[in-house]
């Protein structure tokens, strides 16, 4: 019974109690110096980190952005399958158009006079025979290039392999052109246009600047120290800001990303708001692991002759697939960020209050005291009974 009506107790006083905080002055420099550090330090995080380094009084908005390139530049080359040819744009570019990326052509192989007809297969683990009978009719593999027709037939004077029907001769891409065939490609230069748009703001601008004329453009080429703000970027300088060899990926291709930040701050004029560029290598060979590395693929072209046959040569291209990444923000002043902010800032002065008040309540020698001054009974008025003890102590808890 005793029990429960101790709980009945607490009830009544949870249900019919109310508690409000008391202003007390604690004159302690222990405690006025840590109250005032803690105000520094909240002061010092909601000017300096949010109002001037994330700039909390402005809102903001995310880039829309669209990016095309026209790529320039010429290569002669000489080979045994070829002999003397001029490359152009026409040559290089797969495809001719693409959205914010383009691909340059540095390294070929290359496969011509190819027919439908029958040819020995290369020669590998499942390929090579002795026999008709290690060769199996209709068969594919994964790594085959045609149809097997059963027959083993002779691949040169001391290996045979199994013959299939496919665009013959096949293609053999066991050596890579070194160094790469067009290795000229490093004086390539490629115009990047891209032009941005902050819808929130209605703000809208270009890569290619107000003070930047025809003339300028026909004779600027981008250097970070020299010229930072010129759209024409030489491929080489392009790889080498990005701390990489251009002729050693040129052999076997990659991927670099061209990146464009627009960061603005709409508070100022619009002519500071600039593009910054950056260059990285998207496809990093590490030294240890170097299975399938670069970029490569295949494509055709077909001919037909006057009797109707048809036949194609084959490439497979290796080269630089260039990714044209734009990012950035734009911020402008607004009262409602402003507000919220600074009425979070006045809320975090509070945590002074709490950090002093659990150091002076439970952890300074004189506690008892100071819990003395701070909590004081008053009893219902209306009951008639005594209303102020002001000396009474709080039970505390254990």
């Amino acid at each position: 019974m005793a029990g429960g009506g101790s709980c009945c107790l607490q009830l009544y006083n949870f249900v019919f109690e109310y508690d409000t905080p008391r202003i007390v002055l604690i004159k302690s420099r222990k405690v006025g110096l840590m109250n005032r550090l803690v105000q520094l330090c909240i002061l010092a995080y909601v000017i300096g980190w949010v109002f001037v380094w994330e700039k909390g009084y402005q809102e903001f908005d995310s880039v829309v952005s669209s990016v095309t390139t026209k790529v320039k530049g010429i290569a002669v080359t000489n080979t045994s399958d070829l002999g003397v040819r001029i490359w152009d744009v026409a040559d290089y570019i797969i495809p001719a158009q693409a959205e914010s990326t383009f691909f340059v052509m540095t390294n070929l192989i290359l496969t011509q006079n190819q027919t439908q007809s029958r040819c020995p297969e290369l020669p590998d683990t499942k390929t090579i025979c002795t026999s008709d009978g290690d060769c199996t009719k209709d068969y594919v593999g994964t790594h085959s290039n045609g149809i097997q027709t059963g027959r083993c037939v002779r691949y040169n004077t001391t290996v045979k392999t199994c013959e299939i029907f496919a665009w013959c001769p096949v293609e053999n891409d066991s050596y890579i052109p070194e160094p790469a065939v067009l290795k000229d490609a490093e004086n390539f230069t490629v115009l990047v246009k891209n032009n941005i748009w902050y819808p929130k703001f209605s703000f809208t601008k270009r890569n290619i600047l107000p003070n930047i004329t025809a003339a300028y453009l026909k004779n600027c080429q981008y250097s970070r120290t020299m010229d930072p703000f010129c759209p024409i970027f030489r491929l080489g300088q392009i790889v080498q800001d990005a701390q990489q060899d251009f002729q050693e990926m040129a052999i076997q291709g990659g991927v670099m990303a061209i990146q464009i930040n627009w960061d603005c701050d709409l508070d100022r004029k619009a002519t500071h708001c600039i593009p910054k560029y950056t260059f990285r290598r998207l496809d990093n060979r590490e030294s240890d692991h170097n299975v399938s590395p670069g970029y490569n693929f295949r494509f055709a072209k077909y001919y037909k002759d006057s009797a109707g046959l048809e036949s194609r040569t084959l490439l497979k291209a290796y080269g630089i697939r260039f990714d044209v990444l734009v990012f950035g923000t734009a911020g402008k002043f607004d009262i409602i960020p402003t507000m919220i902010n600074i009425g979070s800032g006045v809320a975090l002065l509070g945590v002074a209050t709490v950090l002093c008040d659990i150091i002076v309540l439970y952890f300074m020698k004189k506690r008892n005291y100071y819990r003395e001054k701070k909590y004081k009974y008053v009893d219902d008025y209306e009951l008639g009974e005594p209303h102020d003890k002001m000396n009474e102590e709080l039970i505390n808890p254990v």
